[in-house]
């Protein structure tokens, strides 16, 4: 990987004006992302578990310590609320950390220190403070790790004024959003997903170039289509995207959102396809009480666009259980293709 990447920086500097799309993985994104963000501002530091010198848990820092050494690239014990909180301090000081979480799971335990420190003080100084500070690190479904482990918190965070909320799919997501994260001035959650880390997809040529990064609170069209509307984020874009291929060869068009942003949401994009399509399927690992299907539930009635459906709104969601460690159970537990195209047609049938 760390060859892969001397490779990529190699090319920047021989074509920086004529820019090609490159294909690579999701990993290596994320750390050109933050090698980037570490050269463009000392102020940017990475701080967690294994970061430096074990150059991460799942080698997302792979080649960062070397590079900016340890006071740069800090390790820290076992201990989320320590580190966490010193982060949230530097934060409140001026400084910019990106925080690692091994999982997001373990970030319960500094909890405190992300909703009632980093997301309330812009709001509670009345202006006076900021905290611009990335928490980043995997999310949902990771395979063989039961319940502790693989736990989709995309809907908790989104619930919480004053955070920014970004869950990336590909390459070019992952790699301009997070660089968008690091220079905005409010708190981000940046929820990953571990099996998408070696998934491998093109970076495009405006998303290679250094100084470019997405804009936070927009989603993005994956894929056209006029029949129906399929809202998804992180791993279930490429499930959504199959199902659509899967569908296409039946004459059904799929529109393929890929939402990217979780708070703020693109309700303009979502509200514009409805009225398009007519139908729509919502798509996410997490389970299906007060989850980000539900939130786009409630909004298309909201907004008036509830005249524009043909067919009542379909949710494929997690299984609502603590994810099994067995893996026949864990492998019926979160939504597939076949469950995204069930969904489709059902939507299809039951229009009006």
């Amino acid at each position: 990987m760390y060859r892969n990447l001397l490779k990529l920086r190699y090319a920047y500097q021989q074509q920086p004006t004529q820019l090609t799309p490159i294909k690579m993985t999701v990993r290596e994104a994320i750390n050109l992302a933050m090698d980037e963000e570490l050269a463009n501002d000392p102020n940017v530091f990475l701080i967690g578990e294994e970061v430096g010198q074990y150059q991460g848990a799942y080698k997302v820092s792979k080649g960062l310590f070397q590079k900016y050494g340890g006071e740069r690239i800090i390790d820290t014990p076992i201990t989320e609320a320590g580190f966490t909180g010193i982060s949230v301090g530097a934060a409140l000081y001026g400084l910019k950390p990106i925080v690692e979480f091994m999982t997001w799971n373990f970030a319960m335990q500094a909890i405190d220190h992300i909703i009632n420190s980093a997301a309330k003080a812009h709001y509670m100084s009345a202006g006076d403070q900021k905290a611009s500070i990335v928490f980043r690190g995997i999310n949902g479904a990771t395979a063989y790790v039961a319940a502790q482990h693989s736990q989709c918190f995309a809907s908790w965070y989104s619930n919480v004024p004053g955070l920014i909320v970004l869950s990336p799919y590909d390459c070019d997501d992952a790699k301009s959003l997070l660089k968008a994260a690091v220079r905005n001035p409010n708190p981000v959650v940046f929820l990953e997903n571990e099996i998408l880390y070696s998934e491998s997809y093109e970076l495009s040529a405006e998303a290679r170039d250094p100084n470019y990064i997405a804009p936070i609170g927009k989603a993005k069209i994956m894929r056209k289509g006029e029949h129906v509307t399929i809202v998804a984020f992180s791993k279930m874009v490429e499930y959504s995207l199959r199902a659509a291929e899967q569908l296409f060869r039946e004459g059904i068009s799929c529109e393929v959102i890929n939402l990217r942003s979780l708070r703020p949401l693109d309700r303009e994009t979502i509200i514009e396809s409805v009225k398009k399509t007519g139908r729509v399927v919502c798509v996410e690992e997490g389970w299906p009480q007060s989850g980000i299907g539900a939130e786009i539930t409630a909004h298309i009635m909201e907004a008036g666009a509830f005249k524009y459906l043909d067919a009542p709104i379909q949710r494929v969601t997690g299984v609502e259980i603590p994810t099994p460690y067995a893996f026949n159970l864990e492998a019926i537990t979160f939504p597939k293709t076949e469950q995204i195209v069930d969904a489709v047609l059902t939507v299809l049938k039951g229009a009006r």
